[in-house]
């Protein structure tokens, strides 16, 4: 009896019927759940850190945007081998305009297909399916 109550306290704590992972009872750092996110150590100086971080406070008006934005194209520059330096500086070539579609587009050069930041996939519909649905 207590090897079946056992299994049902394991199954009530899973969310799906599935063979997943119960994260209510992970112990650890749960590192080997994220997919590449430890891999990279990100080391860059403290001057090249305050650079990037003040140009996108004076950007966003908001020191939480900014340390976020910071970071991740931080990260990103060195996921790509690049230096986050000549990015801030490319950065500082463009507009506001233009800067933002330019951040999405360079901050998805680390992302998957499906995560893509800024870009909206419009399904196309089938022109029988809509017709019967607008009838």
């Amino acid at each position: 009896m207590a090897v079946i109550n056992n299994k049902f306290d394991q199954i009530k704590h899973t969310p799906t019927n599935l063979n997943a992972v119960d994260l209510n009872r992970l112990v650890g750092d749960g590192s080997k759940y994220f997919n590449n996110f430890f891999d990279i150590p990100v080391t860059i100086s403290s001057a090249a850190d305050d650079a990037i971080f003040s140009f996108f406070e004076k950007t966003t008006d908001n020191k939480e945007s900014a340390t976020a934005l910071a970071s991740a194209v931080i990260y990103t520059s060195k996921v790509q081998n690049m230096d986050p330096m000549m990015v801030l500086d490319e950065f500082k070539k463009l507009s506001n305009d233009q800067l933002r579609p330019f951040i999405a587009y360079f901050l998805n050069l680390s992302r998957i297909g499906t995560s893509l930041i800024g870009v909206q996939t419009i399904p196309t519909r089938n022109k029988y399916v809509t017709r019967t649905i607008l009838a």
